[in-house]
């Protein structure tokens, strides 16, 4: 058995900097036509210099593969029109992170008060630049997502014009969200519809299965996997694959963030299969995503065949999702206009 997508785009990647920015780029550039680039670096990304030289980086590192790397702005409450006029062409989106809320995201929104974020949100809306947000509160943490949506609503209804992302949502309230407001979309990550909290705490802590937002419950993934096997129009996937060294991730205080981005194709194909709606995934990772921003991104053919293969147990001392496990599906090749390349 056999697929073939053509340009799959992942909506939520982390590159991070330097050596890492050099082992994980070319992991996803291989395999997907492009993908909107996480702005929480160090320092943030706030400035066209900075968008344009990280993009540069990017470009470097992933040379050879036909990639568009989508950039993104770090949200900042006081960006002018004329600043956002003159950036708009070299950036896809502007991510909003709650202070504190994730990765590297101290500095971001410390309130929710519309006055105080009306002049980005207006100037966005004009410019029709859309709205990526990292929605949780300070509350429990199985609770943050849940509690965060009366403000994706409020923001939704204040700026109806905005085209507002929901990132990696992991609840059924959030999925509940979508068709409340013809403005909200979504992201989903592949760790999201595999797992529950009971994979990651259930029995032995699994700390490579921990990421903010955490895993909830069987019917929030229920919930998840149903709007993303049917291709809901307004739903993409977005992998939020954010890859640590393992000793940040098998130490105290636990850096948050799954790494899935080597085999997220393969793990997609799988589930979209067993779920018998293999028809649907192109639409998922692909189309979903160029008609909610209105993308063009040059082609790019993957043709997936179930064939077993095992996961690496890691990329350079990064732990993937699956590691060591055997999976059932693979890339066999990619296929752009520079030719074709096995895997």
């Amino acid at each position: 058995m056999q697929i073939e997508l053509n340009s799959p785009l992942d909506m939520h990647l982390h590159l991070r900097q330097g050596d890492m920015l050099k082992v994980v780029a070319p992991l996803s550039s291989k395999s997907f036509a492009g993908a909107l680039i996480m702005p929480n670096t160090l320092p943030p990304i706030t400035t066209k210099e900075q968008v344009l030289a990280y993009k540069q980086e990017i470009l470097d590192v992933t040379k050879g593969d036909e990639f568009e790397p989508l950039m993104t702005l770090f949200f900042k409450s006081n960006y002018t029109y004329e600043f956002l006029k003159d950036i708009k062409d070299e950036i896809t989106s502007i991510k909003l992170y709650p202070d504190g809320a994730t990765t590297n995201s101290d500095g971001g929104v410390a309130s929710f008060d519309i006055d105080s974020l009306s002049p980005t949100l207006e100037a966005m809306s004009e410019l029709e630049i859309p709205l990526n947000i990292h929605g949780e509160t300070t509350g429990f943490v199985m609770d943050r997502e849940k509690e965060f949506i009366p403000i994706y609503e409020q923001l939704a209804t204040a700026f109806p014009k905005l085209k507002i992302i929901m990132e990696h949502i992991t609840t059924k309230d959030a999925v509940n969200a979508l068709d409340k407001h013809p403005n909200l979309y979504a992201t989903i990550t592949l760790h999201h519809l595999y797992i529950t909290l009971d994979d990651v705490a259930g029995g032995l802590l699994q700390p490579h299965l921990f990421c903010k937002p955490i895993a909830k419950r069987p019917e929030d993934r229920d919930a998840l996997l149903s709007v993303a096997l049917n291709a809901h129009p307004k739903v993409m996937f977005g992998s939020d694959s954010a890859p640590h060294p393992r000793d940040k991730k098998e130490a105290p205080g636990c850096a948050a963030g799954v790494f899935t981005a080597p085999i997220a194709l393969p793990l997609l194909a799988h589930l979209f299969e067993k779920h018998n709606s293999l028809e649907n995934l192109q639409k998922f990772v692909s189309d979903n995503a160029s008609n909610i921003y209105n993308l063009n991104i040059k082609n790019k053919k993957v043709l997936l065949e179930k064939k077993e293969f095992k996961v690496p147990s890691s990329y350079n001392d990064i732990v993937p999702f699956m590691a060591s496990k055997l999976v059932d599906w693979r890339i066999k090749s990619v296929k752009t206009k520079r030719g074709e390349s096995k895997i």
